[in-house]
C-alpha cells in the first residue's frame, strides 16, 4: 500500500504543492494582490488585476490540492499554464538560470505537475480513493 512509488509520489506532490503555496501566499500577505497586478501591469501581462488573482489563488489553492492529491489533473494544467505566463511574461529574456531570474525553476515546476498530475495518482492521493469510490458506485449500479 505505502511502497516506494506511492511515498515517491506522495512526496513529489507535497514538494511541490508547498512551493505553490508559498508563491501564493507570498502574493497574498507579502506583496499584496494589488502590487502583484502593478507588478503584471510593468512585464506586460494582459488584464494584469485579473491574471494576478487567477496566479495568486491557483497558486495557493492549487498548492494544497498538489498535497492533498485532489483534482490533480484539472489543479496540474491550471497551474501549468500559470508558470507559462510567469516563463513567457517575466522569465524568457533572463535566459535558462534561475540564478539570473531564468525560467529553471517553472520549467522544473511544470516537469513535477505532468508527472504528479498525469501518472497514476498513487494510494496516498485523495483522487485514488474518489476513484476507488466511483468504480465501487459503478460496480453497485451494474450489478443492480
Amino acid at each position: 500500500m505505502f511502497g516506494l512509488r506511492n511515498v515517491s509520489f506522495l512526496l513529489a506532490r507535497v514538494i511541490l504543492g508547498f512551493i505553490f503555496v508559498m508563491h501564493g501566499w507570498q502574493k497574498l500577505s507579502t506583496n499584496g494582490i494589488g502590487n502583484t497586478g502593478k507588478f503584471f501591469d510593468s512585464v506586460g501581462i494582459p488584464l494584469p488585476d485579473l491574471a494576478a488573482q487567477y496566479a495568486t489563488w491557483v497558486e495557493l489553492i492549487g498548492g494544497i490540492l498538489l498535497i492533498v492529491g485532489l483534482f490533480l489533473p484539472i489543479v496540474s494544467v491550471l497551474l501549468i499554464l500559470d508558470m507559462l505566463g510567469a516563463i513567457a511574461y517575466v522569465h524568457w529574456d533572463a535566459g535558462l538560470w534561475s540564478g539570473d531570474g531564468g525560467y529553471e525553476l517553472p520549467l522544473a515546476l511544470i516537469a513535477g505537475l505532468l508527472a504528479v498530475g498525469f501518472a497514476q495518482a498513487g494510494s496516498t492521493a485523495a483522487d485514488h480513493y474518489l476513484s476507488r469510490r466511483r468504480a465501487a458506485k459503478s460496480e453497485n449500479v451494474a450489478v443492480g
